[in-house]
């Protein structure tokens, strides 16, 4: 279920990132497909990485059965037993439930930090409720360096189990020895120090804790050799306990931080140890006997009276942290999205006061610079009113869209300023060159047809008045069209309009078919640009030449040579 919540997260993750990216930021559309693809490029790696991580922790973890692990609602104290805990243990098994507490074996000091890093991806509820139990046995050990040795190994992992809780778990230790002879029979004793408090603390059976003081002013005559005896015993242990432990902890060692236990244990019970062991030799120090080995195959008792003094805190579950990620990946992406708007406002504000000023700044003398400007503010002005219509685009939103402004002085602007009305729609005569009359074709024709519109012939009167049939010289009819369209059908057109131009002159002043020639360039040869009305008005045009040609327009009974007719080139090349 960890590794679904964490996948979960890592997509979600992905899924934010990318609808900041497409939908918030202003980007070039290279830079979102760019970014988008090394976003889902990270998150197919993370994706990746987690699914070997957690190959490779079950790996590690192959001794840990879930089945060894406490539920996650539950309530006591989960206490990872460390240091000697074979003697807590039966053989097979992994772990000891009480009401209190539930107690984990942990095989050996390199499983600490990976069952911690384990727990905290299970059970993330219980992290509050984990802590270290260092269980020292001194019968089972006969060298003090290789004790002094393994009690800093396990020292070394608890440290590297903050990696995995946030924080150092609470460590705590625990002492068995075996009492007295005395006392062998007795039941077993607990002496106990916590931090909150001071001195040391006596729990018995059905009596509860009690001070040290009081316990050892207890005068009942069948108890007071035992007592005796477990008193002397408790000084022998306190001085191996803080010489052999304590100090060991406290003192920093190198990158080893100095730990205190938060509560100290020792238990007086038969143990079960091997010969020679450091017990024995400190009680031989200190009185030149030696204590007789005991045997026994009973699990040493657990320390429950221990567990109320631990520091406990609330946890969270494996859900409260994924909703807890998942609000915090969501505050980040709603503040990125917010910034991305009030960017994007931002940038439409400079856009549209660019255009304000640069139009405020013509003053329309020529017409067409500001003219654009006017259209450009119009565009925009639609464009504002058509968010206002429909709702601004999500990228704009987010409580910080400012177009709603932008509408008056656009409008204001617009409306102050109107290009001067366009000439009447009249026959343009431009002489280009001698000899050339420049007829307009949306005078005589009607958009894409070549039959002559009624009304053109008083225009064509009064424009080809002064053309006439004369011998030497060949009338030629062209006609031109803008690029607007395809160019086989323009060419087509043009040649029909200057067909007709010519039957109408033909057929009106009743001159010979053979005076003239007819000509259709299509948009070959534009007269000005073809990027601007004005431009494609001019070259939508139909041209009448007078060409000199020898032999041209023999009519019978005039023999004019072209030489001669003067007044003729004169009035067509007006």
């Amino acid at each position: 279920m960890r590794d679904v919540y964490r996948s979960l997260l890592t997509a979600l993750t992905g899924v934010l990132a990318l609808w900041l990216i497409l939908g918030f930021w202003p980007l070039s559309v290279g830079s979102r497909v760019a970014l988008s693809l090394l976003v889902i490029l990270l998150c197919g790696a993370m994706l990746w990485r987690q699914r070997r991580a957690s190959q490779r922790r079950a790996q590690a973890l192959r001794d840990i059965v879930d089945e060894s692990l406490p539920p996650e609602d539950f309530q006591g104290a989960v206490i990872l037993v460390c240091g000697d805990n074979r003697a807590l243990f039966a053989e097979s098994v992994r772990h000891r439930e009480t009401r209190q507490g539930w107690y984990l074996r942990v095989k050996d000091a390199e499983q600490l930090p990976l069952l911690a890093q384990h727990l905290s991806l299970i059970r993330p509820a219980l992290v509050s409720q984990i802590s270290v139990m260092l269980a020292v046995v001194p019968e089972k050990h006969t060298f003090g360096d290789d004790f002094t040795q393994s009690l800093r190994g396990w020292q070394r992992v608890v440290v590297q189990c903050r990696s995995a809780f946030g924080t150092l778990p609470p460590l705590w230790t625990v002492t068995w020895v075996s009492p007295p002879v005395a006392c062998a029979e007795a039941e077993p004793v607990w002496f106990t120090t916590v931090s909150q408090r001071t001195g040391i603390q006596v729990y018995q059976p059905g009596q509860g804790n009690v001070s040290l003081t009081e316990w050892t002013r207890e005068t009942r005559a069948d108890g007071r050799l035992s007592r005796l005896s477990q008193i002397l015993w408790l000084d022998g242990l306190l001085a191996w306990q803080n010489s052999a432990v304590n100090d060991l902890l406290s003192v920093r060692q190198g990158e080893l931080p100095a730990m205190k236990p938060c509560v100290q244990g020792m238990c007086m019970v038969p143990v079960s140890g091997i010969a020679g062991n450091l017990w024995q030799q400190h009680i031989t120090a200190v009185t030149a006997l030696p204590p007789d080995a005991v045997v026994t195959t009973e699990p040493l008792p657990l320390p429950e009276l221990l567990l109320p003094a631990l520091p406990r805190r609330r946890g969270v579950s494996r859900r409260m942290v994924f909703w807890r990620y998942a609000g915090l990946l969501g505050g980040i992406f709603l503040a990125l999205a917010m910034l991305a708007s009030w960017m994007n406002n931002q940038r439409l504000i400079r856009n549209v006061g660019d255009h304000l000023a640069l139009y405020h700044q013509l003053t329309g003398n020529p017409v067409a610079p500001k003219l654009r400007a006017q259209q450009r503010l119009r565009a925009d002005g639609a464009l504002l009113d058509d968010w206002q219509r429909r709702g601004e685009p999500l990228r704009y939103r987010l409580g910080l869209y400012q177009g709603l402004r932008l509408v008056p002085p656009i409008e204001a602007a617009v409306s102050d300023w109107a290009p001067p009305p366009p000439p009447p729609p009249v026959i343009k005569k431009i002489i280009q060159g001698p000899k050339t009359i420049r007829l307009d074709s949306m005078s005589l024709f009607d958009s894409g047809k070549s039959a002559l519109k009624a009304g053109s012939t008083k225009m064509l009167v009064n424009s080809l008045v002064g053309v006439k049939a004369k011998p030497g010289w060949l009338i030629v009819v062209s006609g031109h069209t803008d690029n607007t369209g395809n160019p086989k059908l323009n060419q087509t057109l043009s040649l029909k309009r200057a067909e007709a131009v010519r039957d109408w002159m033909r057929d009106t002043g009743d001159v010979p078919e053979s005076c003239f020639a007819v000509q259709g360039y299509g948009e070959s040869r534009p007269i000005a640009t073809n990027d601007t009305p004005d431009g494609r008005a001019l070259n939508r045009r139909v041209e009448i030449s007078l060409v000199p040609q020898a032999n041209a327009c023999q009519i019978p009974g005039l023999t004019q040579a072209p030489s001669q007719d003067d007044g003729a080139s004169q009035h067509n090349g007006e």
